[in-house]
């Protein structure tokens, strides 16, 4: 049964598109019948035609993404844009770099495994930049016997 016109009516009654008109297929005789606004209206009041919900965007994806974040995972070399210095910054770099030199350094004065002088000397060297990490500090005591023995 074809009830194009009746879908048009009641579409431009209900203020909805076409495609959201639901139309009960036991009220289809009945429906066929209506030609007025106010039969379509009549029809819609016992619920021979309705409107359809409209259909949205999943959010299960983006939950399923946010959680996945959450975790840290999402985060690798490969989702990353921008520059090296981008996710730490150089002086961020340097100072996770140059603080446990200090401490090693602190300690080691403290104990009286160096010198003043010598513990003066590596921590400029330090500040320099001249070892990468605390055990290159204790390599670089060792080859050239700073320690106090």
């Amino acid at each position: 049964m074809k009830l194009t016109t009746q879908k048009r009516l009641a579409a431009q009654v209900m203020g909805v598109g076409v495609s959201r008109v639901w139309i009960d297929p036991e009220f289809e005789d009945e429906v066929s019948l209506a030609i007025t606004k106010d039969d379509i209206r009549r029809l819609i009041d016992e619920g021979a035609i309705q409107v359809k919900q409209k259909t949205g965007v999943s959010r299960g994806r983006a939950r399923f993404k946010q959680a996945q974040k959450r975790k840290g995972q999402r985060r690798g070399p490969g989702r990353r844009k921008g520059k090296y210095t981008a996710k730490i910054s150089r002086k961020e770099r340097w100072m996770m770099k140059i603080r446990p030199l200090r401490k090693e350094l602190k300690r080691l004065r403290d104990e009286g495994r160096i010198t003043r002088k010598v513990y003066r000397m590596l921590y400029l060297k330090a500040k320099g930049n001249a070892f990468r990490n605390t055990a290159h500090l204790r390599t670089y005591i060792a080859e050239n016997k700073l320690e106090v023995s």
